[in-house]
């Protein structure tokens, strides 16, 4: 700055700071520029081996995860065929209960039915009994085997029949010219079923030869 004498004076203070703001610097940055990289920051000189590892670390979760969902699965698969098979188990073990479930009652009137059948055929025999008594009697044991048969008791058929071990117990044997070799000639006391299953083996008299073929063991 001059003066009218021709000297020059130094600026004023507020003069030399807005000069010196004036001072060329690095540009700024425009809207939409990409923001500079620092030093430090270029993704040329990161580290090569970072996403790779990064890489490596997620697809050993992903396996590990797809182990745990498999094996789930496969849980899940179990204790469904178990459950299943729990439901089946039970419908057959409550099918059997209700299919065998007043066994031992039966079985505790059997005795009664013998004394029915044992007391008429006595009065038949000695044709001494009360006609009204002997009927009275037969009906009592028939309504008896009409019980039986609503709960699936019935009677095993013996006499003539070939001797079977597994419902028939022989009692005795006897030699006849009348019936073949191990069959059935008399029964002492009826055997019963239950549903499939024998109730009580019918005791018999079994035949053998007059050589003594078709010997049965007598319990």
């Amino acid at each position: 700055m001059t003066t009218d004498k021709g000297k020059k004076t130094p600026p004023k203070e507020e003069e030399r700071t807005d000069v010196e703001g004036k001072q060329p610097g690095p540009a700024p940055v425009e809207n939409g520029d990409e923001t500079p990289h620092l030093e430090g920051d270029d993704p040329k000189t990161d580290a090569p081996g970072d996403d790779s590892a990064l890489d490596n670390d997620i697809q050993e979760k992903l396996a590990s995860a797809q182990e745990e969902l498999r094996e789930a699965r496969d849980r899940v698969l179990r204790v469904s065929a178990e459950f299943e098979n729990y439901k089946k188990r039970s419908a057959r073990e409550m099918a059997s209960h209700r299919k065998y479930a007043n066994e031992t009652l039966v079985k505790a009137l059997l005795p009664v039915v013998d004394n029915l059948e044992l007391a008429i055929r006595s009065a038949k025999e000695n044709g001494k009994a009360d006609d009204g008594l002997l009927e009275g009697i037969e009906m009592t044991r028939k309504e008896i085997l009409k019980v039986f048969e609503k709960f699936g008791v019935t009677p095993i058929e013996a006499e003539g029949k070939p001797f079977d071990p597994s419902v028939h117990e022989a009692a005795m044997q006897e030699a006849s010219e009348t019936f073949p070799d191990n069959t059935v000639i008399r029964e002492f006391q009826k055997g019963y079923m239950i549903q499939e299953r024998l109730l009580r083996p019918a005791m018999v008299v079994v035949s053998r030869g007059e050589d003594g073929s078709g010997n049965v063991d007598a319990e």
